[in-house]
C-alpha cells in the first residue's frame, strides 16, 4: 500500500489516545477508532506510521498490529482469549522434563525450576512436573488461580501476553516476563532451552537460527507492547 498521508500525530481523547494521519482519526481493520490506553503506546504506534517510506510495510508495524488485535478481537471477547492463554498453563512447556539423570534434565532444572517456583509462590499454586511428554493435568485450583491472574489484565496486555505465551508454549514464563520477575534474556533462554540444547549437541542450522531470530523479534515486540499498555512510570 502506498503511503497516503504526510503528517502523523496523537491526540488525547476521552478513553485514551488516538492516532491522527493528516489530522484525521485512524480506524482499525474492523472500522473501530484506533484509540490506545496510554500516551507511551500512542507514541510508539505513531512512530511506526511516521517511519514508513513511500510504501507502507505492515510487517514493520508490530505495535499497530497488537493494538488492532486488542481493539477488534480481544476486547469484544475477553473471556475466550483469557481461556486460550490459560490453556498454555495446562500443558506448560516448563513442566515437562527429560528423564531424571539425563544431562538435559539437569539443564531444565537449572533454567526452568526458578521460574516455576516463582510462579508457585507468587500465585499460591502448585504445579505438577512431568518426566516425559505424556500429559498430566494440573490441579484445578492452580488453573483457576491462573485464570484469575490473566483475566485481571486488559485487552491490550492480553494482546502481547498471547504472543509471548504462544512463542514459548509457556504461560508461566510469559507471566514471569510480564511481571519482570526475571529479565528478558533469562526468560528467552528458558523458552528456547531445548532448541539451544540440540544446537550444542549437533550444531546450528541456518534456517533454525533465522526462525528463532524472527521469534525473538516478535517476543521482544510483545514484551514492549505489554510494558506500554501497563505504562509503568509513564503518563496516561
Amino acid at each position: 500500500m502506498k503511503r497516503f498521508y504526510k503528517t502523523v500525530a496523537t491526540q488525547a481523547v476521552a478513553d485514551g489516545h488516538a492516532l491522527l494521519l493528516d489530522g484525521r482519526p485512524v480506524k482499525t481493520p474492523m472500522r473501530q477508532p484506533l484509540v490506545v490506553p496510554t500516551r507511551a503506546m500512542a507514541e510508539a504506534v505513531a512512530a511506526e506510521w511516521e517511519g514508513q517510506g513511500e510504501e507502507i510495510v505492515i510487517a514493520s508495524m508490530p505495535h499497530t498490529g497488537f493494538a488492532n488485535a486488542a481493539i477488534d478481537r480481544i476486547i469484544p471477547e475477553p473471556d475466550r482469549f483469557v481461556s486460550d492463554i490459560v490453556a498454555y498453563g495446562e500443558t506448560d512447556t516448563l513442566c515437562y522434563r527429560a528423564d531424571p539423570g539425563e544431562p538435559l534434565a539437569e539443564r531444565q532444572q537449572r533454567d526452568w525450576e526458578p521460574i516455576l517456583q516463582w510462579a508457585e509462590n507468587r500465585y499460591d499454586i502448585r504445579l505438577v512436573r512431568v518426566a516425559g511428554i505424556i500429559h498430566q493435568p494440573q490441579a484445578q485450583h492452580s488453573l483457576s488461580r491462573l485464570q484469575s491472574v490473566v483475566a485481571a489484565h486488559d485487552g491490550f496486555v492480553l494482546a502481547g501476553l498471547t504472543t509471548i505465551a504462544s512463542i514459548g508454549g509457556s504461560l508461566l514464563a510469559a507471566l514471569a516476563l510480564l511481571e519482570e520477575a526475571f529479565d528478558s534474556e533469562t526468560i528467552w533462554r528458558a523458552v528456547c532451552l531445548e532448541e539451544l540444547w540440540q544446537e550444542e549437541l549437533w550444531g546450528a542450522d541456518f534456517e533454525a537460527l533465522e526462525t528463532r531470530r524472527l521469534r525473538r523479534a516478535a517476543f521482544d515486540d510483545a514484551k514492549r507492547f505489554c510494558s506500554l499498555a501497563q505504562d509503568t512510570g509513564g503518563e496516561r
